[in-house]
């Protein structure tokens, strides 16, 4: 442990599983205290205990603007500041233009991208009160899918292009209005996480590695670790001059 991240206090959406708890377990190991928010409120609170004294739970549907207020206010009162959120809720969908109902579109967009919203919004006004000694940091979870399209991504590719933008907008906002606080984007390729869950049931967990694994010019599927450390870094102050960018984790895909 390297306590980079030694003070901070740390929102992490999705945090139940996945990224989002890899994460969590990074950033308690370099020092920071952490909430971990999510629907899964067994697989969270299992976590948070895991975790020990530097993590805790919340209860959180990002889609809930009420929610996120009320996430956001218990990590303050539980740890005392907010100086991290990673937005790591997501939802994936495999559909043409053609074939999305449209509750399905926005059902994604809800998640994928609404949430990020309450996410940025909420955070900013808190994380701002929070950062005279300590940088903030908005980390939001998108996609290679959101700088490189697919033919049966379309509510997907549409979402996470949106993080994209809106985490460009969000860092811009907060240097002009002299806040603190910056914010980036994270773009990450098939990682073995459970957000590929549906396809290990339909295919098999051999033949969705292989399959996914032709696409990566690295030749397999990413690791959460991979992703994950790329988020410390951010969360830290080593990243201080980093705002308003991309962090591309995508195996070699977007050098085609």
């Amino acid at each position: 442990m390297s306590e980079r991240l030694a003070g901070k206090v740390a929102l992490i959406t999705g945090g139940a599983s996945g990224l989002g708890a890899n994460a969590a377990e990074l950033m308690v190991r370099e020092g920071a205290r952490v909430m971990l928010a999510d629907i899964n409120e067994e697989a969270g609170r299992a976590l948070a205990s895991g975790l020990g004294s530097s993590a805790a739970f919340v209860r959180l549907d990002v889609t809930s603007e009420s929610q996120w207020q009320g996430a956001i206010a218990a990590t303050v009162e539980g740890f005392g500041a907010l100086h991290v959120l990673l937005n790591s809720a997501g939802i994936g969908l495999t559909k043409t233009v053609e074939d999305i109902e449209l509750e399905e579109w926005r059902r994604v967009h809800a998640i994928d991208l609404d949430g990020v919203f309450l996410g940025c919004k909420h955070g900013v006004r808190e994380i701002k009160k929070h950062t005279a000694t300590l940088g903030g940091s908005i980390i939001n979870i998108s996609s290679i899918s959101g700088i490189i399209a697919g033919a049966n991504m379309a509510a997907y590719n549409s979402a996470k292009a949106g993080v994209r933008l809106l985490s460009k907008s969000v860092a811009l906002h907060c240097a002009k209005s002299g806040y603190n606080i910056r914010c980036n984007s994270v773009h990450p390729t098939f990682i073995d996480t459970p957000i590929l869950d549906r396809h290990r049931v339909r295919m098999g967990q051999d033949v969705m590695e292989r399959k996914f694994s032709k696409q990566i010019p690295i030749g397999r599927l990413g690791r959460p670790s991979e992703v994950g450390w790329g988020i410390v870094y951010l969360a830290s102050d080593e990243s201080s001059f980093m705002t308003g960018a991309e962090m591309v984790i995508d195996g070699g895909i977007s050098a085609m």
